[in-house]
């Protein structure tokens, strides 16, 4: 099973990745990538945040990206790193999910970027389609790291909505510049969801078979990201019905 999650900035998306990611890895092999410029993944798992201030992104491993790729800045470089023996030399394990921090591309105009992203993408590409474990990719709102070859190895991309016209908005978009790439399978999964309202809210402005399941708003889960701490060790058990009923019809869709 291999997932790739986007939304509009500050739907949940991270905090959703985390808590997919623990209830998957109940009974599967998880590893999840940071690919979004925020890089709050690892403390959404339950990393400590003087650990996750450690975690290097790929796309800061200067030394790495020059050995792999070859020089920037107009340079030559290879456009097939080798990438295979990187899974075990960059992850972070915790609680037995592998966490990849890669990072993205932050400043277009700040010199050529060419190099990072050539990495940053061979790797995506490796761990979509060669791991056999189940890989959950936490991306920014834009698409940018999914290439062709990516994302013929993505099985699902999940957009995180709140209610409201601006996060339904952007999940449109998201659909649209999905299918332009070629990834016909988009599912919405909704966030903070407080009231009936705010489900239909959802519901009424989204296909209803795109809809792969709704999370209801959880106090413990904010005070989480308030204290820096993991939102699933203290999540409802409403929620966690919640997130069960995802993880079967993800199953049932992508096994």
């Amino acid at each position: 099973m291999k997932i790739a999650i986007s939304g509009k900035g500050g739907v949940g998306k991270t905090t959703v990745t985390a808590l997919l990611a623990h209830i998957l890895a109940e009974d599967n092999q998880v590893c999840v990538v940071d690919a979004d410029p925020t890089l709050n993944l690892a403390v959404a798992l339950g990393v400590s945040s003087d650990q996750a201030a450690k975690l290097t992104p790929l796309a800061e491993m200067k030394e790495l990206i020059q050995e792999r790729v070859g020089a920037g800045g107009g340079g030559f470089f290879k456009l097939n790193p080798k990438v295979d023996d990187l899974a075990d030399k960059i992850s972070f394990t915790h609680e037995g999910i592998r966490l990849f921090t890669v990072g993205t591309i932050t400043s277009g105009g700040a010199g050529c970027a060419c190099s990072e992203n050539v990495l940053l993408r061979a790797f995506l590409s490796h761990l979509l389609l060669e791991e056999q474990e189940v890989v959950i990719v936490d991306m920014e709102a834009g698409l940018e790291h999914l290439g062709r070859r990516t994302v013929q190895a993505v099985d699902a991309l999940l957009v995180v909505v709140e209610p409201g016209q601006r996060s339904i908005g952007v999940a449109r978009r998201i659909k649209q510049l999905a299918a332009d790439i070629g990834l016909k399978r988009v599912l919405i999964v909704g966030n903070k969801i407080k009231s009936v309202a705010d489900a239909q809210i959802i519901k009424q402005n989204l296909l209803p078979e795109d809809i792969l399941g709704l999370i209801s708003y959880s106090p413990e889960i904010s005070n989480a990201d308030l204290e820096g701490v993991s939102p699933y060790n203290s999540i409802s058990k409403v929620v966690k019905q919640e997130l069960l009923q995802i993880k079967s019809k993800l199953t049932q869709l992508l096994t």
